[in-house]
């Protein structure tokens, strides 16, 4: 099956998917040149898929091909496509909103048509954000990789070997050990391993997540161990994508407040919760800007997502 997709507004596809080797190797999203692969788990079902981009970023149009796909599954590869793409992300009131903010507006032309991608599954996002808790990036995706071909399953795609994110129920009776080995501390270990029985029993519905209203998201995830209101910050605007979240806990979001707004003086983080709300409906799409604009000055070692 092939689909093409005319993005609504700006898209810079290969900036917009760069954060998947920014870091280190990512097995489960292969980015190449011109081509991005990866395999969707789709009702017991591993689908292969590759998405090429063509056109300029104000008129881009994104190739999708899944072989073999029925209507169905091509939906869900579709669906999964806008996700890592930020696709349905509103760019263009964000611009329209950022022209009024100094420091927004001078970062709109070097990072035009950037968006920020999407987890494709909640599961993924969580156990990602476990990973990169209290360490920097380049650590976090390295022992992400190393999980990934544990306990992930690899698939060939074109001519490379992409790897399906491990399933809830792998995670969740891999033993302590065994994640240590992958340079996991034991309390990250347990964390993951908990999260995925969780899911598993039914103690926590993700699906059911994804509609909930943020304040039931954010009391539901950190009711778990391991999960605090970092990674529920988190997931409301990376994996639900929210537009009236911003993660003021997270480090590298402090350090580019402090840049941008701070004049060198520290910022707490509920001053940074009340700067960000006049952001409104963009805070995500406004704190993901001026983290890429950190990185135009010095690529980015930890922190942020």
């Amino acid at each position: 099956m092939k689909i093409v997709l005319a993005p609504d507004g700006p898209l810079d596809a290969r900036g917009t998917l760069a954060r998947y080797h920014l870091w280190g190797e990512d097995p489960t999203n292969r980015i190449g040149a011109d081509v991005f692969r990866r395999v969707l788990r789709h009702r017991g079902r591993l689908v292969p898929y590759e998405v090429r981009w063509s056109g300029p970023v104000d008129d881009a149009r994104i190739t999708v091909r899944a072989p073999g796909a029925d209507a169905a599954v091509g939906a869900a590869v579709v669906s999964e496509v806008r996700r890592l793409l930020g696709l349905d992300l509103d760019l263009a009131g964000f611009y329209r909103m950022a022209k009024a903010d100094p420091a927004l507006a001078a970062l709109i032309e070097p990072l035009y048509g950037l968006r920020p991608t999407l987890a494709p599954t909640p599961f993924e996002m969580l156990v990602g954000s476990i990973t990169a808790q209290q360490v920097n990036l380049s650590f976090a995706f390295a022992c992400r990789a190393r999980l990934v071909r544990r306990f992930g399953t690899p698939v060939t795609v074109g001519r490379e070997t992409v790897w399906a994110f491990p399933e809830a129920e792998r995670l969740a009776a891999a033993r302590v050990r065994e994640l240590r080995a992958l340079k996991y501390s034991t309390r990250k270990a347990e964390y993951i391993r908990d999260l995925a029985r969780a899911v598993v029993s039914g103690k926590l519905d993700l699906e059911a997540l994804r509609a909930a209203e943020s304040a039931l998201v954010i009391e539901q995830l950190t009711a778990l161990r391991g999960l605090g209101r970092w990674t529920a910050d988190w997931f409301l605007a990376r994996c639900l994508g929210r537009g009236d979240v911003c993660p003021a806990g997270d480090l590298a979001v402090r350090k580019a407040f402090v840049h941008y707004y701070g004049r060198g003086r520290s910022l707490s983080e509920d001053t940074i919760r009340r700067r960000a709300r006049a952001w409104g409906e963009h805070q995500n799409l406004a704190v993901h800007y001026i983290l890429a604009g950190m990185r135009l000055e010095r690529p980015a070692v930890g922190g942020g997502a």
